[in-house]
C-alpha cells in the first residue's frame, strides 16, 4: 500500500480546535471509573443492597416515595422472564409461594442462573448487539453454514459465566491466545466468529471486493458494542462531537486490514474459502495438499487451453490475408471449430475446478478469522488514512494503536502479527473507563427496560448522560472486582429493593418518566420471548440445542443479486436457534420487532400494529398452539374450573378471578350449545381468546 508521507500530498480532514478537544476529553464517559461508597439515606430500613442506597438518595432528595414491593407471583414471573425469557411453571410458582425463608428469592435467582435457558436468553441479548446473522449480507446474501458455532459459543459463554474480560478477548483474538488443549484452541477460534460475522457487500470476487466497507462494519460494531462510541463516524473526518479523530479510526483499521477474514461466497466467487479447520494439523495438511495438487492440475490445464485459444484466435485473424476464398473459408471453418472446442474444454475445466473448490472438507470448520499475510498487497501492517473515506485516495500511514482519548496505547514496532491480541487487552484493561461501564449498563437495561445511560451503545455527547452516575461507577467497579462476573452482577441487581418494586403506580408530576426508579417499568416481551412462551405453554417446545441449518449444499450455490438466497426454516426449538438473514426478516421476528441483523441493536423498539393482532387471531401457528394448549389443560384436569385455573397459571402465572372463571364457563356453554362443537374445539376457542390477552405478553 502506498501512503503519502507528507501532509501536503493529501488534503486531510480538519481537526477540532484544541479547546474543543480538551472540553471533550473532560466529558464524564472518559473519566476513570470511580469507587464511590454507597451514600447515606434516611430510610435505612428500605435498603436491601448497596444499590438501593444510590436509588433512595435520589428519591429522598426529590421527595418521591417508592411504591410497595411486587407480590411473589409477579416477582417470580419477572425474574424468570428476565433470566430465561420463558414463563415460570405452575410448580415453580407454587414452590416459591410456599418458601417463606428470607433468602427464598435469592435461591430462585441462583436456580434460574443455573438453567440452560439462561445462556439462551442472555446469549440472544448479546447477538442483538453484535448484529448476528446466518447469512453474509452481500447482494446475494450467501449462507454462512458454520456461523451457528459462534452463536452456540456465545450461549455457552453466558451459561458458564465466562469472565467478561476473557469473553471480549476471545472474540477479538481467541486464535492468538494461549490454549491448554486442541479443543480449547478450537473454542477460542470459534469465538472470533464475532469479527468474521462482519457484513459483506456487493458481488465482486476477492480481488475487487470492497474490503474497506467490511472493515468499517467491524470497527463500527466494535466501537458500539464494547465502548459505546460511534467510531465509524471518523472514517471520513474527525468526529463532530466526541474526541475521536480520523487517525484514531485508521489506527484501528490497521488491526483488521492485517487480519484474514473468511470468504463466505459471493455472486462472482461462489465457493467459500479461508475457513478455519477444526482438526489436527496433519489431517488438514494431508487434505489441503491433495486439493492443491488437483487445483494445480486444473490451473495448468486452463493455462494451456487459454494459450491454445489465444493462438487459435490469432490464427483466425491472420486468415484475412489468405487470398483464396475457398482456402480462407476452409481455414476459418477449421479454426472456428477448434475455438468452439476449446471454449467447451475451458468451461468444463472451470466447472470441474469449481467443483473441487466447493468440495466439503472432511473435517469441521469454523467461520473465523486468522492472521493476515506477511507479504503481498494485503500484508500485515499499519494502514493509511483514506482521504474522505476513499481507499483509492491515501494519506499518511497511521501506527496501530488505541484511540488517544482512551490512553492511545501504541502497538510496538516489532510486532509481527495483526496486533489483535494487544487490542483485546487494551479493550479489557481495568483502567479503560468504558468497557465495564458499558456492560453493566447493558445488564441494567435488560433488567429495567432502560439503562442508567438510556443510550446503551452511545456514551458520547450525542447520547444521554447517566441518571445515576455514581451508581454506574459503583456497579462498574464491583463488576471488575468480582472477576468480571455477569452472574454476580445479576445477583447484585436482582436482590435489590428497587428491582423488586411493584409496577403499579399512580402518575406523578415529579418524575412522570420514572427516571429515578420509584416503581418498576412494565415491559412488553421481545419477539423471542413471545414465541418461546407460546411453544412452552402449549407443550410444543423442543428444548434441544440448535445445530446447523439445512442450507443447500455449497456445490449447488448459484445465488445472484437477482436470485438471492432466501429461506425460512421452521423449528420448534427456542427462537435463539432460528435461522436469521440479513436481506429479509424472519416472519415472526420481523412482525414482533426482532433485532436488526444489519446493524447493532442496543434497544428493541416496540410497536403495536393491526398485523400483530391479526397474526394472533388467524395464523396457523397460533391455532396449532391453541390446539395443543387446549389438549394440555384438558389432560391435566378433569374439572372445568380446574382447567380454567390451570390455563391462567400457565399463561399469566396467577390464579383466575371468580368472575373470569364464570365468564369462561358461560363461553364454553354458549360455544358447545350454539355450534355443537366437541370438548376439544370448545377449549381451543377459550385458548385462542386467552392467547390474545395483553397480559400474556407483558411483564409487570
Amino acid at each position: 500500500i502506498f501512503c503519502a508521507t507528507f501532509a501536503s500530498l493529501a488534503t486531510m480532514p480538519a481537526a477540532a480546535s484544541a479547546g474543543e478537544r480538551e472540553a471533550s476529553t473532560s466529558y464524564w464517559a472518559f473519566q476513570p471509573v470511580a469507587h464511590p461508597a454507597p451514600p447515606k439515606v434516611r430510610d435505612t430500613a428500605w435498603v436491601r443492597t448497596p444499590v438501593d442506597r444510590f436509588i433512595l438518595r435520589e428519591l429522598e432528595a426529590r421527595g418521591i416515595v417508592p411504591v410497595a414491593d411486587a407480590d411473589k407471583r409477579t416477582l417470580i414471573r419477572r425474574a424468570t422472564y428476565d433470566l430465561t425469557g420463558m414463563p415460570p411453571t405452575p410448580a415453580e410458582i407454587d414452590a416459591f409461594l410456599k418458601d417463606q425463608a428470607p433468602d427464598a428469592f435469592a435461591r430462585v435467582i441462583d436456580r434460574l442462573l443455573a438453567s440452560p435457558a439462561y445462556g439462551e436468553r442472555w446469549g440472544r441479548h448479546w447477538l442483538d448487539v453484535v448484529r448476528y446473522a446466518d447469512t453474509a449480507g452481500d447482494n446475494s446474501d450467501y449462507p454462512v453454514p458454520d456461523l451457528y458455532k459462534y452463536r452456540n459459543w456465545v450461549i455457552r459463554a453466558f451459561q458458564n459465566d465466562l469472565p467478561y474480560d476473557r469473553f471480549v478477548q476471545q472474540q477479538i483474538a481467541g486464535d492468538l491466545m494461549p490454549a491448554a488443549t486442541l479443543q480449547q484452541r478450537f473454542e477460542q477460534t470459534i469465538a472470533t466468529g464475532y469479527l468474521a460475522n462482519a457484513r459483506r457487500f456487493g458481488s465482486y470476487e476477492d480481488a475487487r471486493y470492497p474490503w474497506h466497507l467490511t472493515i468499517e462494519d467491524t470497527i463500527d460494531n466494535l466501537g458500539r458494542t464494547f465502548l459505546a462510541l460511534t467510531i465509524n463516524c471518523c472514517r471520513c473526518h474527525d468526529h463532530k462531537f466526541d474526541p475521536l479523530t480520523s487517525e484514531d479510526y485508521y489506527a484501528l483499521y490497521g488491526f483488521f486490514s492485517s487480519t484474514r477474514y473468511p470468504w463466505p461466497g459471493i455472486e462472482l466467487d461462489k465457493a467459500p474459502h479461508d475457513l478455519i479447520p477444526l482438526a489436527p494439523p496433519d489431517q488438514v495438511e494431508a487434505f489441503e495438499k491433495e486439493r492443491r495438487q488437483k487445483m494445480s492440475e486444473f490451473d495448468n490445464r486452463l493455462k494451456k487451453i487459454q494459450k491454445d485459444k489465444s493462438d487459435a484466435e490469432k490464427a483466425l485473424k491472420e486468415t484475412e490475408s489468405i487470398k483464396s476464398d475457398a482456402e480462407r473459408k476452409a481455414k476459418v471453418a477449421e479454426l472456428t471449430k477448434k475455438l468452439d472446442s476449446l471454449k467447451h474444454q475451458m468451461k468444463s475445466a472451470q466447472e470441474q475446478r469449481e467443483k473441487i473448490a466447493k468440495q466439503p472438507m472432511p473435517y469441521e470448520t469454523a467461520y473465523a478469522v486468522a492472521e493476515g499475510k506477511t507479504e503481498g498487497k494485503k500484508k500485515v501492517g499499519n494502514a493509511c488514512v483514506q482521504i474522505k473515506g476513499d481507499p483509492e485516495h491515501l494519506g499518511p500511514e497511521v501506527q496501530r494503536r488505541f484511540p488517544k482519548v482512551l490512553g492511545g496505547h501504541v502497538l510496538p514496532t516489532n510486532t509481527k502479527g495483526s496486533g489483535r491480541l494487544e487490542l483485546a487487552r487494551w479493550l479489557t484493561d481495568a483502567q479503560n473507563p468504558l468497557t465495564a461501564r458499558v456492560m453493566v449498563n447493558r445488564v441494567w437495561h435488560f433488567h429495567f427496560g432502560k439503562g442508567l445511560v438510556a443510550t446503551p451503545s452511545d456514551f458520547g455527547k450525542q447520547g444521554e448522560p447517566p441518571s445515576h452516575p455514581e451508581l454506574l461507577d459503583y456497579l462498574a467497579a464491583r463488576f471488575i472486582d468480582s472477576g468480571w462476573s455477569i452472574k454476580a452482577m445479576h445477583r447484585l441487581i436482582m436482590t435489590s429493593r428497587v428491582y423488586q418494586l411493584s409496577s403499579h403506580a399512580e402518575s406523578t408530576t415529579t418524575d412522570p418518566e420514572n427516571r429515578f426508579l420509584w416503581h418498576y417499568r412494565r415491559q412488553r416481551m421481545d419477539a423471542e420471548s413471545i414465541r418461546d412462551t407460546l411453544l412452552s405453554v402449549s407443550g410444543m417446545l423442543d428444548r434441544s440445542i440448535g445445530g446447523p441449518h439445512p442450507f443447500p449444499l455449497p456445490a449447488k450455490w448459484d445465488f445472484t443479486q437477482h436470485k438471492p438466497f432466501k429461506a425460512t426454516y421452521e423449528s420448534k426449538r427456542r427462537s435463539v436457534y432460528l435461522m436469521v438473514q440479513r436481506i429479509q426478516r424472519h416472519p415472526f421476528l420481523g412482525l414482533f420487532n426482532g433485532a436488526d441483523t444489519n446493524a447493532s441493536t442496543a434497544r428493541r423498539v416496540t410497536s403495536t400494529t393491526p398485523l400483530q393482532a391479526l397474526f394472533v387471531m388467524n395464523d396457523p401457528f397460533v391455532h396449532e398452539v391453541a390446539r395443543n394448549l387446549a389438549a394440555r389443560i384438558i389432560a391435566e384436569s378433569s374439572i372445568e374450573s380446574g382447567r380454567i385455573g390451570r390455563a391462567f397459571e400457565l399463561l399469566y402465572g396467577r390464579e383466575a378471578l371468580p368472575e373470569e372463571v364464570g365468564r369462561i364457563q358461560l363461553h364454553l356453554e354458549h360455544v358447545q350449545a350454539a355450534l355443537g362443537t366437541t370438548e376439544q374445539a370448545a377449549w381451543e376457542s377459550v385458548a385462542r381468546a386467552l392467547l390474545m390477552n395483553n397480559e400474556l405478553i407483558y411483564v409487570e
